[in-house]
């Protein structure tokens, strides 16, 4: 049976915690992640109607991220997808 990884308070428990054998985890409670390096320095700025931002949010919420990185990921795709 495979063993959950265990919540590490600290980097000290980390390190023993990485120091032993892994092969024997369930690695399904890990939710995948993006990580967001390139430098943001435009802004933009724009009304919606209330009923589509509260849809953008609970589609953030259910992802669960800021409803403003949904948006962004939501723009890239939309760029990115050829037609």
């Amino acid at each position: 049976m495979k063993k959950k990884v265990p919540r590490l308070k600290t980097d000290k428990q980390a390190e023993a915690f990485l120091a032993q054998d892994l092969s024997n985890l369930d690695f399904s409670q890990f939710k995948p992640t993006r990580f967001e390096f390139e430098k943001k320095d435009e802004q933009i700025n724009m009304r919606v109607p209330k009923p589509l931002l509260a849809a953008v949010k609970a589609g953030a919420k259910a992802r669960g991220i800021p409803y403003t990185s949904f948006i962004r990921e939501t723009l890239e795709q939309t760029i990115a997808t050829p037609k």
